[in-house]
């Protein structure tokens, strides 16, 4: 692994804290997420007016501060979300891109969108009806995605008179249930998105609790995703080759470091082919420079003349990932249309783009009791399942518990583009499900 040439300090200041929030319906999310906005002085004075009279105009003496995020027709006018609402807001001490995420089972697929890049998930629960079905179908999904960080926050404790023993039951039920699927950070803070109790001021109804609010622990919780201690990967995106009379023998590989740190005079593979060879510069920003981390975007130049296009990987000579054709991966399966073995499909992984065949899906994950449904046949809309697929050229595929972006990839239908499913590398639903309980094609081009 690279030493981290960032302080902590400095990645706190240069980097965003991607996190979703989750939770049952109605456990107030979007509310939430507006609180947030709101108290953080995060919303401009035309939109804080644009919900005002949305409010007013149903009925509502206060803003609902829902409205903020809940901006489909559909999810206004049934009180509730459906598609997953993303918002950028920043204060004096980070920035910050939320996805606020819907609660209903049928909208599965969206907080597994939502929680994909996610370092931290916020998961609501309400204080009158304690840890729900949904909310642990909620923490499983955190704990396949490898979301490092999770916040239980107990809402709605104005309607249980603030409490102390109300939440301290439902954080450690909740506690206990997410650190057996194998989350690694647990918080719960008490918190009343309505009244403004614990999202950014204190409360001053619950001095009992003497933990940090929601945006403290926000703005404080160690960025653990450095991408610059990663494994170093760069997917090529593009070669540079302008033939010009001022640089006639300028080769270069442009694209955004995926993870980790290059520098100049670093001996390097470039994968699937396996030549190896050593950085002979790095342009960044019209500049030459000796290191380049992610995630920067760069062109690298290589010392060999080496046949390089889309879709490679450079990676350290002494730290690549494994080349495999066989792909073993856990998927959750966002189209309509069914996703079925023989199926032909194309597989997207980082810039590189290959056809592959659905050779078989072993397990479905069944979601109301989280247990292993073996040899389901095909999956639908919101499974989430173990598939294994046999690609037409090889893939540089890191696993997902090593890399979140170069372990994932895509599904694709060849015929229409359509995304099929999201898929992460040797990722396992297995301890999850367990902790939970207590056919090939017959054309020769695609015959792999």
């Amino acid at each position: 692994m690279t030493t981290p040439i960032l302080s902590a300090e400095q990645l706190s200041a240069t980097t965003l804290l991607r996190f979703a929030t989750a939770g049952s319906v109605d456990d107030g999310k979007s509310t939430l997420v507006g609180r947030l906005l709101h108290d953080s002085k995060s919303i401009l004075t035309d939109q804080l007016e644009a919900v005002e009279q949305a409010s007013l105009n149903r009925g509502q003496e206060a803003p609902d501060l829902a409205l903020l995020t809940d901006g489909l027709r559909a999810e206004r006018e049934q009180g509730i979300t459906i598609d997953v609402a993303y918002r950028y807001f920043a204060t004096a001490r980070r920035r910050f891109i939320l996805a606020d995420t819907p609660g209903h089972v049928q909208y599965t697929r969206n907080m597994v969108t939502g929680a994909s890049t996610a370092e931290l998930a916020v998961v609501l629960v309400d204080a009158r009806n304690g840890v729900v079905e949904q909310t642990r179908r909620h923490a499983a999904v955190a704990a396949l995605l490898r979301v490092p960080h999770v916040v239980l926050a107990v809402n709605k404790m104005d309607l249980v008179d603030y409490a102390e023993p109300v939440f301290a039951a439902i954080a450690e039920e909740f506690t206990a249930y997410a650190a057996s699927l194998g989350v690694p950070e647990i918080t719960a803070i008490p918190i009343s998105a309505l009244a403004g109790d614990n999202v950014v001021e204190p409360s001053a109804h619950m001095d009992w609790y003497g933990g940090p609010t929601v945006l403290e622990h926000l703005e404080t919780v160690p960025v653990s995703h450095d991408l610059t201690a990663c494994h170093a990967r760069f997917p090529v995106q593009y070669v540079i080759r302008p033939q010009s009379a001022e640089h006639p023998d300028y080769r270069g590989y442009a694209g955004q470091i995926a993870a980790g740190v290059f520098r100049v005079g670093e001996a390097v593979s470039v994968l699937p082919s396996g030549r190896t060879t050593t950085i002979a510069g790095i342009d960044a920003f019209g500049d030459s420079v000796d290191i380049a981390w992610a995630p920067q975007s760069v062109t690298i130049r290589l010392a060999d003349d080496i046949d390089i296009s889309r879709g490679d990987l450079i990676a350290p000579a002494d730290d690549s990932p494994a080349i495999t054709r066989d792909v073993e991966a856990t998927v959750c399966h966002v189209a309509d249309q069914p996703l079925s073995v023989g199926q032909r499909v194309l597989l997207k992984h980082t810039t590189r783009t290959v056809k592959a065949i659905v050779k078989d899906i072993p397990s479905r994950l069944t979601l109301d009791d989280l247990s292993q449904h073996p040899a389901p046949g095909q999956l639908v809309a919101n499974d989430i399942g173990r598939v294994v697929v046999r690609t037409a050229e090889p893939l540089a595929l890191d696993a997902y518990a090593d890399s979140r972006r170069t372990g994932s990839f895509l599904l694709i239908d060849p015929a229409d583009g359509t995304t099929l499913s999201a898929g992460m590398a040797g990722a396992s639903f297995a301890a999850v499900a367990e902790a939970a309980a207590g056919s090939a094609a017959d054309d020769a081009e695609w015959d792999f």
